[in-house]
């Protein structure tokens, strides 16, 4: 009844001019049909509320009474009346308002993300956004500008960030405008806000879309969740440094790494490079750093690296090569270096104060890559205001010249031994050998020349990459015993060599930067590499045997109990070796995995054993394989006994054959 009388009030207000009491009692009503979604009551009263705000001059109850109008459904009036509420909408926005009004129209407008893939955006690279807006306006509307506020979901701190575009033409129905986007943090966005002009009135739109499915025009059917529309990637790549070659440099020489610098569609004018070597790594301060393009790069001989490009005419074909200075640990690049791909050429040395360790040929050793990676943190400063940094650390391989390994190629009849060295190239680059010699390990002594130079090799011995190179030493099984520069007894034998290296640092190793301009042969400053070389007696003159013995003929099965049994005997006698601190006894232990056997015997005691030659004794063990399959048998080992004075005759199966454990009656089940 209160409101029916509202309204019986409002409309006589309104009819004898009192729009001030009508307007306040027309605003009651309103408000309640709102609420109860009466929309065809509200349409008989709001146009009267309009004309009241109107009369009164309410411009900005007018305007939003327009809207309101706008919103209700399109059969409760003719489209003209609906074109006229726009154009009263125009009207007034584009009159003189004594304030700019603010407006929500977020039942006329409405908006969401186009799905696609997402950006990739970085500073000066600036991006567009297309969004899909739905108008619910009867004709054209023309906003002058539109803009549209991006929420970041990763971190709550950051504030919203406004995306603009120019003016923009919004159709009935479903429209695409295209916004200029500058890149923001790296993260996911939604849409927050959007909002737009038109003359002195502001308008704003809800965070989120009431439009139907992409490919309909019905704004109205149905809301649409928030949701990331947009997913700003990590900036592109501006540059790109990486090592200059990857085959190794010489240890403990003077060598030149390249660094290759790419700009990647970017001016790197001004840029700044920070270099921080890593531990074992140090930069030559006495020496410049180098910079040349990779234009005069690939037309530069090996041995004339200050010669000038190519003669196409090209601005980076004919620049020859710029010296640098290194301040504080960084360098300024040139001018010309900052649209072209160029190389830094930085004099480094990479120290090792172990000496390598040669292998025989009966068990070769793989040289170890970590042992000689180096790395370089690189920092990069570039930019309009030296705002953007790309680090990178690179690695740098170094590598002794040689790998050595040796084998006994001939025992003679008078007692000598013809000891065969192989040197094998680690390195990109010809190796030249002058001279070497031998400095032999207590127990062998030079049964050819005393200088322990080899013979039946001529100097000098060139050995090309990759390829390998023999000399031999005639030695002899001596008490002499080798005395080092102190004077104490040495227990390895060293190979020192005295070589030179001819490659181009573009290529790997390379002589070092201190003899790269050194000029004729006769001012030739030769290189020394020194490798230790362990002479082991076992394949010479072994002293003790240990021998696997048969396995039982039976199968063998998990679970059973299997006797491992080797034998010990002694080749000669050993009255000066000490093989025993246990009442003349030797102590032995059984190794094996414990997830393929169980050692059901004693795997670790002492056995009597005499030192004289002929001596033998059988140690037997139980053990119980836990596993079906080719697996690896326990192996015996004497810890107190040099390897060197063992040989394995004959040696141990690699790999013994368990088959499953037999089936048990008790499981079975009578049919």
């Amino acid at each position: 009844m209160a409101l029916v009388l509202d309204g019986e009030i409002a409309a006589v207000c309104f009819r004898h001019g009192n729009f001030d009491q009508a307007a306040k009692s027309y605003e009651k009503v309103c408000a309640l049909y709102a609420g109860e979604g009466w929309q065809e009551l509200l349409a008989d009263v709001l146009p009267n509320l309009a004309e009241c705000q109107k009369m009164l001059n309410d411009q900005a109850g007018y305007l939003s009474s327009c809207i309101r109008l706008l919103s209700l459904d399109k059969s409760l009036f003719l489209n003209k009346e609906r074109e006229a509420f726009q154009a009263e909408l125009v009207r007034l926005a584009h009159s003189e308002l004594k304030d700019p009004v603010p407006l929500d129209v977020s039942s006329l407008i409405t908006f969401s993300g186009i799905p696609g893939p997402p950006l990739v955006l970085c500073d000066g690279d600036p991006g567009t956004l297309s969004v899909t807006v739905w108008s619910g306006f009867p004709n054209d509307m023309t906003l002058d500008s539109v803009s549209l506020t991006l929420m970041a979901t990763f971190n709550a701190d950051v504030g919203a960030k406004a995306v603009r575009s120019t003016t923009a033409v919004l159709k009935p129905g479903r429209n695409t405008i295209t916004l200029s986007l500058l890149p923001p943090k790296p993260g996911s966005y939604v849409l927050g806000v959007l909002t737009g002009q038109i003359g002195q009135l502001r308008f704003r739109s809800h965070s989120f879309s009431k439009g139907g499915p992409a490919d309909s025009d019905d704004f109205m059917s149905y809301e649409k969740p928030t949701r990331p529309i947009l997913k700003v990637f990590k900036p592109r790549a501006l540059v790109d440094l990486a090592a200059a070659i990857s085959s190794p440099l010489l240890i403990n020489e003077i060598q030149w790494a390249g660094i290759v610098v790419r700009p990647i569609d970017y001016l790197l004018k001004g840029a700044i490079l920070h270099i921080d070597t890593g531990p074992g790594l140090s930069i030559e301060k006495s020496f410049v750093i180098e910079m040349e393009s990779c234009a005069n790069l690939s037309q530069s001989e090996p041995d004339t690296p200050n010669s000038s490009g190519s003669q196409n005419g090209s601005p980076t074909a004919y620049k020859q090569l710029e010296q640098l200075t290194l301040e504080d640990g960084k360098i300024n690049f040139p001018d010309w270096a900052s649209d072209v791909d160029s190389v830094i050429w930085i004099p480094i040395c990479a120290k090792s104060d172990s000496l390598p360790r040669g292998s025989s040929s009966v068990s070769p050793q793989r040289p170890n890559m970590v042992d000689g990676m180096r790395t370089i943190a690189l920092n990069l400063e570039f930019g309009a205001s030296h705002n953007q940094t790309f680090e990178r650390t690179i690695a740098v391989h170094f590598s002794d010249p040689f790998h050595v390994s040796s084998r006994v190629i001939d025992r003679c009849n008078e007692g000598t031994l013809l000891l065969q060295v192989i040197l094998q190239s680690q390195v990109q680059a010809t190796l030249t050998v002058y001279d070497a010699w031998l400095e032999l390990q207590d127990g062998f002594v030079h049964a050819g020349r005393a200088d322990g130079r080899p013979t039946l090799v001529s100097f000098p011995l060139a050995v090309s990459p990759t390829s390998k190179g023999g000399i031999i030493f005639n030695i002899s099984l001596g008490r002499t015993i080798g005395k080092d520069e102190n004077g104490a007894e040495k227990p390895e034998s060293i190979l020192n060599i005295r070589y030179g290296i001819s490659g181009a640092r573009t290529s790997g190793a390379h002589p070092p930067v201190a003899m790269e301009y050194s000029g004729s042969d006769s001012a030739r400053k030769d290189l020394t590499f020194r490798s230790v070389l362990v002479l082991q007696r076992p394949v010479l003159d072994p002293c003790m045997a240990v021998g696997f013995l048969p396995l039982p003929s039976v199968d063998l099965r998990v679970g059973q109990l299997v006797p491992m049994k080797w034998r010990v005997e002694i080749l000669k006698d050993m009255e000066d070796k000490e093989i025993s601190k246990h009442n003349g006894e030797v102590l032995y232990e059984v190794n094996a995995n414990p997830e393929n056997w169980m050692i059901a015997g004693r795997k670790r005691g002492y056995i009597p054993l005499s030192k004289k030659q002929g001596s033998r004794i059988v140690i037997s063990v139980l053990c119980v394989p836990l596993v079906a399959g080719y697996v690896r048998p326990p192996q015996l080992g004497l810890p107190n006994v040099d390897e060197s004075d063992i040989s394995c005759n004959p040696p141990g199966p690699h790999l013994v054959c368990i088959m499953p454990p037999a089936l048990s009656s008790s499981f079975c089940i009578p049919v």
